[in-house]
């Protein structure tokens, strides 16, 4: 039965990695790509992402260098670059995609800042859920009989222990990435 306790810290080491990464998606002063990782280009009339599409480098802190494979893309690739709400006016140069980042400024930062709250906040509702996924299979097997009512408790106690643990570093996320963003 210890195995619930187990699959519940697998599925929650799988949330802190998506809370991770919604978290690289948020912009902050420097140019890093997984900013584009949500852009939608139309290749040929289907919707492909970006990073299908072309490599994408960071030359220097505030620029990111799109080089399309296919060139005659070129254009759908800027096009969609332009159409993100990214807030960026991409420059072709040849055969690459220059995006210079704009500062942010101070109501930018802020937005950002409830914005990476919102996805910690998520984090944690997914992670409540699978705690209370594991509590009621850990209930019910104390209820058919499978396990004691003393190991029940102590899997739960360990669960709530586990929950509180990643929680926690969920919170330490944020903070970092709140850092970061009002970082100037």
């Amino acid at each position: 039965m210890a195995s619930v306790v187990e699959q519940a810290q697998a599925q929650m080491e799988k949330t802190l990695e998506s809370t991770k990464e919604n978290f690289s998606g948020i912009r902050t002063g420097r140019a890093n790509p997984s900013l584009l990782n949500d852009i939608v280009v139309d290749y040929y009339g289907a919707p492909t992402p970006i990073k299908s599409l072309a490599t994408i480098a960071v030359p220097e802190p505030r620029t990111l260098a799109v080089t399309p494979f296919d060139i005659s893309q070129a254009a759908a690739v800027e096009k969609a670059i332009r159409d993100s709400d990214l807030g960026v006016n991409p420059n072709r140069d040849g055969k690459v995609i220059r995006v210079t980042m704009p500062e942010l400024t101070e109501e930018r930062r802020k937005d950002y800042v409830k914005i990476a709250k919102t996805k910690a906040e998520d984090g944690k509702v997914a992670l409540r859920n699978i705690r209370r996924k594991a509590k009621e299979s850990i209930e019910a097997s104390v209820k058919d009989g499978d396990l004691g009512e003393d190991e029940g408790e102590r899997l739960q106690k360990e669960l709530d222990n586990l929950t509180k643990q990643k929680s926690t570093e969920i919170d330490q996320l944020l903070e970092s990435k709140q850092k970061e963003i009002l970082e100037v």
